[in-house]
Order: structure tokens, then sequence, then C-alpha cells
């Protein structure tokens, strides 16, 4: 028989273990935990396997291969987008055939359930799907079901709150299922057994049925304290999930090839050594499990721990209840404390203590002596770049805390002339206004001058340093895509961000300390200017007809996202004489941060408003003020292209031979409609700094992006919601037409958009594969890889922060753009190997 095993999980709860590998191969007792599930799948008659993969494919197909060492057959399928549980088996259709029932088992938990008694129970309740249930104390975090006598189903719930508990009968994750259900099940966008494809079974009546696993051992490995308890489960079956390749010495005592075990050492009941270990004189291991080529030194006591492969642990260290990852040095007199977690390629220095419960991500380095007692995350240590895409990002109080911000201010100011004058603001959340003056301090330090704009957005802050013709500024903010992260944005005079050459110079001077401090009459002052704001609303009137606009008569609805424009932009509106309708329309630094369905819910919320008040168009902007997103009088939500395609539209109609910049990847349309206007496109690179880069020395009319950045060069060389929003005012009263109007105007938009996992360190193979493969096509390399098929095309693009591809295509009709894009997914995915 056939099964599909599902192997594409983040492990994201399991981090820091799982920064480096995906969850089904963190071990489980010295080997992988989907190897345990394959071996399950074998001993019940299951060699013939399909595996979903995406997180990190490469390293469960390198482990495996093709099956055969451990006699199976292995095929894998990687999904090219997130299509859920449901849509990932209907991508295996082909492979797991048509002809008899298969099974679907996660290849991320421990168990031992009889998977020939559920395939038994599935055949003689002539079932066309059934759900493999066990039955634990807290339902919370499972899908909970119920059923009558018969074991049919009759509920489903997925993940209830304790309100909705009906039944302590948990969905395992493993399922019969008749393949003829697969025609069900969408081939497109994303389908999850449990939101959705069981629930449609249900109302559809077909036969469900539920086959409760009694008296078996079922755990889902989800977080870091159920992987320790897991292998305490384990270590107490009696040997039944140890490697067949160890040897029990003691009883309850398995150990590998060529291990070294002092005659002192007490190895109590419930120890595994791997291979190739050296356990040194007087020490004490209980209930843990060592990996391969671990040395633990003379007087060391590790009980109830997990130790990786090659971990080198020094003389009188004690270790309780803790998980230490691969490749770590733990010095002598070192102490962990219980549910500690330490990951791969850490050094824990002599008599340093690590407190309970404390996380310390990869490549960490705790110094002799020290007492950790908080978590040490990514880049905590700033040990070689300070500076990212984003500008100066980290953990807000954790990473990027009051005593960093100073060393960082004091090496800003450092990199400039003393007696200088910068800029400071901030967003109004409480934590930005800590580090924003624990910056100031460190400029004033070394005699920097400061002006204090406080709260504004980052469009007047950049408007107000060529304004007040200061020498910099930074921008200090809650990140809009991580409730966590704090971002600190730094300007040079002109209020672009500083070159990478700048940032270089900032960070050698951070990390020599090679910043003197001033006399103390020489300190910098910091002072609040009087007429910033005053500056920055002149330049509207200076670019803007406001008499256009008051003719109009706009009727608008704006949600200000709780963040710092609704101080400033109210004033503007009110200028052009619009009647406004604002939502989210006070500063609240509680809700600067959105998530994905959060903004869904508001930009819906949007369109509804505009269409029930029968209002012009709608716009929202970020908490930053530096994009928008627009709703048309019709309440439509347009998406980033049609957006840009608007935007572009609306300057070639106001403006005769109107010049527009657009990223390499945005849509042909813009050109099909430049054409018909005798307008101008300038194709850039898709990065912010490439589009602000056009603006400041091409100076187009417009910069624009699809992802809601609009740029007027004539204003500023920056994305300003604000401009935008206002400018979109005086477009639609040149053009006196109504939105949905010239919406309906842009051409058809082809564009499909994907993305490929891709490993790091495969990056540089593709692109030069793909370099090679397409050497007789016609291709643009301005960013990325664009390639020609007549007015058809497709961009490859490796992503700046993730371990992905974007592949775009656009072609003549939705089908065409789709088989392009699909034969360069494919490309990707066979050149991963």
């Amino acid at each position: 028989m056939k099964a599909m095993v599902m192997a594409g999980g983040f492990g994201t709860r399991l981090r820091p273990l799982t920064c480096n590998i995906p969850k089904p191969m963190v071990p489980m007792l010295n080997r992988p935990m989907l190897e345990h599930i394959f071996e399950l799948l074998k001993k019940h008659g299951f060699t013939d396997l399909v595996v979903a993969l995406y997180f990190q494919p490469e390293i469960i197909q390198e482990y495996f291969k093709d099956g055969k060492d451990l006699g199976l057959n292995i095929s894998y399928i990687l999904p090219d987008a997130d299509v859920g549980t449901a849509g990932c088996v209907k991508k295996a259709a082909d492979l797991l055939g048509t002809t008899e029932p298969f099974l679907v088992i996660s290849g991320d938990v421990l168990t031992n359930i009889d998977l020939s008694q559920a395939i038994a129970f599935h055949k003689a309740k002539q079932s066309q799907a059934t759900i493999v249930l066990t039955r634990v104390e807290n339902p919370l975090a499972f899908g909970v079901v119920i059923f009558n006598e018969e074991g049919r189903i009759t509920r489903f719930l997925e993940k209830p709150s304790w309100g909705e508990v009906f039944s302590d009968t948990i969905n395992t994750g493993i399922y019969v299922l008749d393949p003829k259900l697969l025609d069900r099940i969408p081939a497109e966008g994303e389908y999850d057994f449990g939101k959705q494809f069981f629930p449609e079974i249900l109302n559809a009546k077909l036969p469900l049925y539920g086959y409760v696993a009694e008296q078996t051992y079922w755990r889902d490995v989800g977080n870091l304290s159920e992987y320790r308890q897991a292998h305490y489960d384990a270590l107490q079956m009696e040997g039944k999930l140890v490697n067949p390749n160890v040897i029990e010495k003691l009883p309850g005592v398995w150990t590998g090839k060529n291990c070294y075990i002092d005659a002192s050492a007490v190895l109590e009941s419930g120890v595994i050594l791997g291979d190739n270990c050296w356990i040194g004189p007087h020490v004490r291991l209980a209930n843990s499990v060592l990996g391969n080529a671990c040395r633990v030194g003379e007087g060391s006591k590790i009980i109830g721990s997990i130790i990786w492969d090659n971990v080198n642990i020094g003389n009188d260290a004690n270790l309780k209840e803790v998980t230490i990852g691969n490749d770590c040095r733990l010095g002598a007199r070192v102490y962990i404390g219980v549910g500690a977690v330490v990951s791969d390629h850490c050094t824990i220095g002599e008599g340093a203590t690590v407190k309970a419960e404390v996380k310390v991500w990869p490549y960490k380095i705790i110094e002799d002596g020290t007492t950790l007692s908080s978590s040490l995350i990514w880049g905590e240590r700033w040990s070689k770049h300070i500076f990212d895409a984003y500008g100066v990002s980290g953990l807000g109080n954790i990473e990027i805390i009051p005593e960093f911000a100073a060393k960082l201010g004091a090496a800003y100011g450092a990199s400039l002339r003393k007696g200088d004058y910068v800029l400071s603001s901030r967003d109004n959340h409480k934590t930005s206004r800590i580090i924003d003056r624990a910056i100031m301090t460190g400029l004033a330090s070394v005699g920097i001058n400061v002006y204090d704009l406080r709260v504004v957005p980052v469009p007047v802050a950049r408007y107000s340093v060529q304004a007040l013709k200061v020498a910099g500024g930074f921008h200090v903010r809650k990140s809009p895509y991580d409730p966590k992260v704090m971002d600190i944005k730094f300007f040079d005079a002109e209020g672009k961000e500083i070159s990478q050459a700048k940032e270089k110079g900032i960070e050698n001077l951070f990390f020599r300390e090679d910043f003197p401090r001033v006399a103390m009459e020489e300190a910098g002052e910091i002072m609040f200017p009087p007429r910033a704001l005053e500056y920055y609303e002149e330049g509207f009137k200076r670019i803007l007809d406001y008499e256009r606009v008051r003719k109009a008569n706009f009727r608008i609805v704006i949600d200000y996202a709780w963040g710092s424009a609704v101080g400033i932009f109210p004033q503007v509106l009110g200028d052009l004489r619009c009647e406004v309708v604002g939502l989210n329309a006070y500063p609240d630094g509680t809700r600067l941060t959105k998530t994905q369905d959060d903004f869904d819910i508001s930009i819906k919320r949007l369109g509804e408003i505009v269409g029930t008040l029968k209002a012009h168009l709608g716009v929202m902007m970020d908490a930053g003020a530096q994009k928008i997103y627009i709703a048309d009088d019709l309440g439509r939500v347009l998406d980033g292209d049609q957006a840009l395609a608007l935007m572009a539209l609306l300057m070639f109609k106001s403006k005769p031979g109107a010049s527009v910049a657009v990223p390499i990847s945005a849509t042909r349309v813009i050109e099909e409609m430049a054409l018909q206007y005798k307008g101008k496109v300038i194709r850039t690179k898709t990065t912010y700094a490439g589009l602000l880069d056009v603006a400041s020395k091409d100076k187009p009319d417009f910069v624009g992006e699809a992802k809601g950045g609009y740029v007027f060069p004539e204003f500023q060389p920056a994305f300003d919601s604000m401009m935008a929003t206002a400018k979109l005012l005086e477009l639609l009263a040149i053009s006196g037409e109504p939105m949905s109007k010239l919406v309906n105007q842009i051409p058809v938009i082809n564009l499909v958009r994907r993305h490929v996992p891709c490993s790091w360190e495969k990056k540089g193979t593709i692109m030069r594969k793909l370099i090679e493969h397409t050497r007789a096509e016609n291709v643009q390399l301005l960013d990325g890889v664009k390639i020609w098929h007549g007015k058809s095309w497709v961009i490859i693009i490796p992503d700046a922060d993730k371990p992905i591809f974007h592949v775009n295509a656009e072609g003549n009709h939705m089908e065409e753009s789709n088989q392009l894009a699909l034969r360069y997914v494919q490309l990707i995915q066979e050149w991963q190997g």
C-alpha cells in the first residue's frame, strides 16, 4: 500500500532547535523523527511512500534519498506555495494512484499506533475517509471529533476553545482515504483537512469514520517541553524505539560503536549513547540521550537531558533537563538550568550559568563566568554587522536596548563633524521613545546637536532633514511586520537612506568604540524645532493644485491605522475642503503592527464603508504613513497591480509625455498605457533603494511599486502616504472621471506570482544555472533574471531575507502565465536535486 507523509513543517515552536533543520529531521533517540515514522510504515506494509516537503527540503532528500537503504521506495513532492494539508495531498494524486486506499501521516509525531488495524477498520466500514483518533487530557490544540456507536463521525471541530470542546477524542493527523475523494480538493489555493476537507465531507454526508487507537502511544512533538517529554516516554518503552544498531550494554543503557565509559562513571537506567562517545571518570548520567562523538568531562552530572552530536562538555558541569544542539562546547563548571535550550555551534565559557528556560540561538558565545538570565536570540551579540536591509533591526528591549542605542548614537555622531545638527523622530510606541532618547544621549555625548521632532511619520522626518538643512537624521519605530521587533532608520542630508559605505563606517566606529567624548561644555544640545511641520505642509501647497481639488468636493474614507499621520494629515485635507470619514484616527502604539489577517479585515471594511457612504474613494495608510491601499467609489479594493496601474494611468492622462518609473517585475500593462498616451516608462530594480535611486537621479513624474509605495519626486524622493493620497485626489480632479470608470479602462492584467523554497547555500548555483539555461533567450538582468517570450515574460528573483525565489510571470492570458511560471518553478526545484 501507499502512504503520504507530511514533512514540510517549519518547526517554529521548536526553535532554536529548528533554526538549521526542518522539524521532521530533529533527532529523537539519535534518529530523525521522520525515520521513526518510516520505520512504523514499513512495519505495517507501507513501502511505497510519497513525502511532501517545503521548508529546507534538500536536508531531508539528501538524508533519505530514494529510501532503498531503508527498504522503501520514496518519492518527493515540493509544492511551490503553502497549499494546505489537503491541497498538498492533491498535488501527489498521480503518485498515490486511483485503485486502493492510501494513508496520510504526519512526519513529526512519535507514535506506535497499529496502522494495519486502522486500514482493516476502514475497509470493514466501507469508509471513504477514516480519521485515526486518540484520547488526550487537553484537546485544545487539536481537532476534536465525536462519532456514533458505529464509529461514524458526526461532528468535527479544528482547534476549539474550551467552550467548544465536546470530546477528548482528537485527530492524530493520520488518515485513510479513498483516492476518489481527491477530486473534491481544488487544484489551486490553500485547502486544509481540518478547516475545509473534513467539514465538507461531513456536510456532504459521505462515509467518514473514526478509528480510535486504544492502548497505544501518540505524542505531537509540538514544542520544546513536548520534545523532552517524548524522549522520556520513549526511554521507558523498553527499547522499542531505540536504534537497532546500538547495543544494550547494561539494563536500560544502550551504546553505539567505539564508546569509552570510565569504570567510575555511573549510568542509570534510561541512557542512550551514540557512536564514538567518551564518558569520563565519576560522571553521572540518568534518563538522558547523547548523540554521536560526545565527550563528557570528569565529575559532570547530566540528568534528563538531550544532547545532540559532537558536543564537548567540560569537567564538573551540571545539566538538568536541558537540550543541547550540535557542535557545542561547554566549559568546566558550567551550570545549565531546567528547560534551557542551547542551539547549534554555541560556546559556553567556564563557570558560566544559563538559567532555567533560557533559549540560546545558534553561534552564540557566552563568556567565562557569565550568568545568562534571558534568551540570547539571533544577532544579539552584534558580532559582525549592525545594519541590515531595514536599517538597524532587532528585538525591542532585548536586542535593541538603551545601552546599545546610546553606543550606536555615539558611533553615528562620531561619523559626523563635532557641532553638526541631526534630526530625531519616532513613532508613538513607548519603547520607541526609550530608544530614541538613548540615541540622542549618545549623539550629544560626542558633541552633536539634535532637533527632536518627537512623534512624526517617516516621510515628515525625511522632508524635515532637507528643510532644516541638517547633516542627517534617524527614525525609531516598532516594526510594521513583527510586533517584537524595532527598526532604526538613518537618513543622509537629503533625507535618503545612508549609503552602505556610511553604514560600514558607523559599524567600524561602533565595534572599535572609537568615539571620543567631548568636554562637558561641548556636549550637544537637544532642541525642538518650531516650524518643521509647517515646512512639510508648505511643500504640499508648492506642488498641489488646491483649487482644483477643492472644486471636486471629494468625500473620502481614510483609515489612519493608528499611526502618527493622524496628527498632520487632517489639516491638509481640511485645506483641500474634503469631506472625510476617519477610521482608527487616533495614535495607539500598541496597534502599529498588522498581521495579514488584520490587514485583510481592515481593507475589506474600508471598501464596505466606501460603498455604503457612496464616497469617491477610500484609502488605508500603513502605520508609518509610507504606503496606501485603495478602494474605488464602488467599494472595490484594488490589488497592488491594479493600484499601480491606476496611478500610472492617471499620470499619463493628466500630463502628456509623463514619465513613470516602476519595478522590472511590474505588469507590462504600464507600457501599453504609456504607448496610448505617449508617456515614458522607466524600469527599476525591485528594491526600495532601487526605486528611490531612480527617483533621485532621473526625477520622473511618478515612481511606484505594487505594494502600495508611491513617490512623487517633485516633492521628495521617498514613499509618502499623505502626498500619495493628496496627489491621487488632484489627479482624479484633473481627470473628472469616477475612479471605478478609470479602473475599468486599465487593460486586463494577467500577472501571477509564485514562490519556491531554496536553501541559502544553493541560491548562487540556481542563479548560475538559470543564466546558463537562458543564454539563447531574450534576457534582462536589471534585477534577477527576466526572460521574454514574445510579449510574455517571466522573472526569477532570489529573496534577500528568506530562503526562497520569487517567480513572477505575465502572459496573454492567465493559463499562459501559470504555465510560464510553473516551467521555471519546476526548473528551480530540479536544479536543487
